[in-house]
């Protein structure tokens, strides 16, 4: 966070101004350089430690951003009888913490962000690297309740206690009678 009262920025050499400063002209030109090889960086790509570009949006987080697994999930709206279908199918690469044991026993857990939310949870497997669900649960519910709200997934440990260790949601927009398939991104879950 930078303070950009006059006061904090003001100095002999002015050499602690960032690129971000608000009192330079609009039309001052300002170069970007990289870190690692200190030449000129464009926007959409900067060169790497091992001097090949590489995209933004492609760098390897880790730490708190690491991938946390995927869930795959498919979306059925049946609109004779008004019901959603939903089939909870594997979860991928899923990552737990230490305290949760070698191979604890996972379920997902579901919730439709009704005004009088709906849950249900899938039975427990034991935690690998391709956890296989296969179960499939039916709602009857209205398609217009249900354009407004999110589907919410938790994924838990039920041993040795219950933990939501991750979480995952979808917007349910685009309900139809064709079934829908969706892998979700697992993020930690929300405080």
């Amino acid at each position: 966070v930078s303070d950009l009262r006059a006061s904090a920025l003001a100095g002999p050499l002015d050499v602690s101004r960032s690129m971000f400063d608000l009192r330079s002209p609009p039309h001052r030109f300002i170069k970007r350089y990289d870190s690692v090889s200190s030449v000129p960086s464009s926007s959409s790509s900067r060169k790497d430690s091992q001097g090949s570009n590489r995209s933004l949006d492609t760098i390897t987080l880790s730490g708190d951003e690491r991938d946390f697994g995927r869930l795959n999930v498919k979306l059925c709206y049946v609109s004779s009888v008004e019901q959603i279908w939903i089939t909870i199918l594997h979860c991928k690469d899923l990552s737990w913490p230490s305290s949760c044991g070698e191979n604890p026993r996972i379920c997902v857990k579901g919730i439709l962000t009704l005004p009088k939310p709906v849950h249900f949870k899938s039975s427990a497997k034991e935690a690998c690297n391709d956890i296989e669900f296969m179960e499939t649960f039916v709602f009857a519910i209205k398609l217009q309740s249900l354009q407004a709200v999110r589907l919410v997934f938790k994924i838990q440990t039920q041993t040795p206690r219950k933990k939501t260790i991750g979480e995952c949601s979808l917007a349910l927009r685009e309900l139809s009678s064709q079934e829908s398939s969706h892998w979700l991104d697992i993020s930690p879950p929300s405080k």
